[in-house]
């Protein structure tokens, strides 16, 4: 009966745990759109010149980035809470017999938290980028609309003002763009790069262990390199007999 007490728990864990990693994986997608949008509907209210237009830092948008910020923070609080208790039962006395089966699905459990805990703090990293620089681009823009209501004048050097500031701005966005492509490519080759390490070392433990396996496998190269060495002897000869042929 205990034991089924214990395989009761446990599973009533993991459900906890696949339960909070599937409102996260929602919660992250719907807040990497309202990221991305972001500096979309900045620039639309940007070409505002109303006095009635909010402020940027009590916009809609930012209050659903708070908003949305706390709450998965608050998930990823129950999502290490479920973890440790998942790991205080795999060191429950009576569990040695099914450790490795548990610890195997803990890790796997912590690994998901761990890329959900990285993508937030990514995600959240970026936005607040935006906005930071989106407010000063904004204060800087509004000290400009303010200068040019109080001179009375729209003279040609405010406009190019004006246009060199909009280029700097793509330059800086074009930028970060390509930071971020670097980023994720340099990501994706060290995932690779340690993928073929992996490959490697368990081909050459694979070979240690069956020397049988390792005597084929250098009997086939030197058969590959004799092969080689014949057939190019052929194509040399061949390849003379034509040219001595065709000069004569």
């Amino acid at each position: 009966m205990a034991g089924i007490g214990s395989s009761n728990y446990w599973e009533d864990l993991r459900k906890q745990a696949r339960q909070l990693e599937n409102e996260l994986d929602l919660k992250l997608v719907s807040f990497s759109k309202l990221c991305t949008s972001y500096s979309g509907s900045r620039d639309g209210r940007r070409g505002e010149t109303s006095d009635t237009t909010p402020l940027l830092n009590n916009s809609t948008q930012d209050r659903m980035f708070d908003t949305m910020s706390v709450e998965i923070e608050q998930l990823l609080t129950k999502l290490i809470a479920v973890n440790d208790k998942m790991a205080e039962f795999t060191n429950t006395p009576g569990t040695a017999s099914l450790n490795a089966a548990l610890m195997h699905t803990l890790q796997r459990h912590r690994d998901i938290l761990q890329d959900y805990t990285h993508e937030f703090n990514k995600t959240k990293g970026n936005f607040l980028a935006i906005r930071e620089r989106e407010d000063l681009l904004g204060s800087v823009r509004k000290d400009i609309e303010t200068y040019k209501s109080g001179s009375g004048v729209n003279n040609r050097r405010t406009e190019l003002f004006l246009k060199e500031h909009e280029h700097l701005r793509n330059s800086d966005r074009l930028m970060d763009d390509t930071i971020s492509i670097a980023m994720a490519t340099k990501e994706n080759v060290t995932s690779q790069r340690g993928l073929l390490k992996s490959i490697q070392s368990r081909v050459n433990t694979l070979a240690n262990r069956f020397p049988a396996i390792n005597n084929l496998i250098q009997r086939i190269n030197l058969r590959k390199r004799r092969d080689s060495l014949i057939l190019g002897t052929v194509i040399g000869v061949c390849t003379f007999l034509l040219l001595l042929y065709a000069f004569h």
